[in-house]
């Protein structure tokens, strides 16, 4: 077989950007199905479940689609393939052996994929992603060992443990990926406008970042000094503050697309600093936690996901409307689920509430993906 008549590699996230739109629609909804009905369905989603799916199975997709870039079909339908399986084997059955096999199976399969692409950087810094996404996709080990197969007497973190340093890498990650983004897109449209902007990566801020967020990482995998890791996210949430007011964001309004990625990066800052009032005062962390999750990581995967679909189909940005109305209804996601606290079941009105924000905004990012996939567009050119 010649060269040319090599099939041409696709672009991953024609595949995973409508899966983890669609998983991220059935997942919440269902995930309350369960308790809020007295019924034990669906049980791949309840408790400490539905975090290890909106992590290792929504937040992990996002990933895949963002960074594996266009890869051979034969690698594609293999990852399509275990995430698809390890997904519908969590849901329906996840104390099996497969089900707690499957989900570990596919981070290391994107890790295997995705870390070398980081490797090529001088600047350790640059560098950074690939340590950061291997971590979390070994994190699913982790969970798998604590869940089904940790000794009685067993020192290391539990479930939940493991949940909220999961949540604190992906605060690492998107700080870290978020300003990656913003930073030079920014510039480039005030560039354009006869504005410049000297204040790009700020590369002591993100230095520091990455530090403090990486030591309230480790903190919180091993639940010790939580007056140290909640000084350090507090430091965390101030430093996301300043590096986002540093890029002057409010001079792009004819931009939606990047003021929401700037909005996700906001709510990393009140993620941030809430969860380190709550390990401060020695509160319950969960709805702190879900700043994170809905807010900062609903809103950045939904920008980076319209954004990368709609350039990629029709080198424009998103429209307006879909991304005003998407940032207004993640948002009110995430303040519903705040104001449930930490017994969020007493208050079943507030949670239908932010589950149906999340899923309708998520519907409509899948309809949007799933409509701009034509042929001509899958493959790179």
């Amino acid at each position: 077989m010649t060269g040319s008549s090599r099939p041409r590699p696709i672009f991953a996230f024609w595949f995973f950007f409508p899966a983890a739109a669609t998983w991220a629609t059935l997942a919440v909804p269902l995930s309350l199905l369960g308790p809020l009905s007295g019924q034990g369905w669906v049980p791949g989603l309840i408790g400490t479940s539905h975090g290890h799916e909106m992590i290792f199975g929504f937040a992990l997709a996002v990933i895949a689609g963002y960074t594996l870039g266009p890869q051979p079909v034969s690698v594609l339908l293999l990852l399509a393939g275990v995430w698809l399986l390890a997904r519908s084997a969590w849901l329906i059955a996840p104390e099996t052996t497969i089900a707690q096999t499957l989900s570990p199976a596919f981070a290391l399969l994107l890790a295997r994929y995705t870390v070398p692409r980081f490797s090529a950087a001088k600047k350790w810094r640059n560098r950074i992603a690939g340590p950061l996404i291997l971590l979390l996709c070994l994190l699913p080990i982790g969970f798998w060992f604590t869940d089904t197969n940790a000794p009685a007497n067993y020192p290391g973190p539990d479930t939940h443990q493991l949940m909220q340093a999961g949540v604190v890498g992906l605060l690492l990650l998107m700080t870290f990926m978020g300003g990656r983004i913003l930073a030079p897109a920014v510039a480039g449209t005030l560039e354009k406008k006869g504005i410049p902007l000297t204040a790009r990566v700020q590369p002591r801020i993100e230095g520091a970042l990455l530090v403090l967020l990486s030591a309230a990482f480790l903190l919180s995998l091993g639940a010790v000094l939580p007056e140290l890791a909640a000084t350090c996210l507090m430091a965390s949430a101030a430093l996301i503050i300043i590096r986002l007011g540093r890029w002057r964001l409010w001079r792009c309004p004819e931009r939606p697309d990047l003021l929401m990625l700037g909005l996700g990066y906001g709510w990393l800052a009140v993620g941030s600093g809430c969860l380190g009032v709550a390990l401060a005062m020695g509160e319950a962390s969960v709805p702190a936690l879900h700043l994170i999750t809905i807010g900062g990581l609903g809103t950045l995967s939904t920008g980076v996901m319209l954004r990368l679909t709609w350039q990629r189909a029709h080198r424009t940005p998103p429209p307006h409307w879909q991304v005003l109305g998407l940032a207004g209804l993640i948002g009110g996601a995430a303040v519903c689920r705040f104001l449930a606290g930490s017994h969020p079941f007493n208050a079943p009105s507030l949670l239908w509430a932010s589950a149906t924000l999340w899923s309708i905004a998520f519907t409509g990012v899948a309809v949007q993906t799933i409509r701009l996939i034509q042929p001509a567009h899958l493959r790179r050119k």
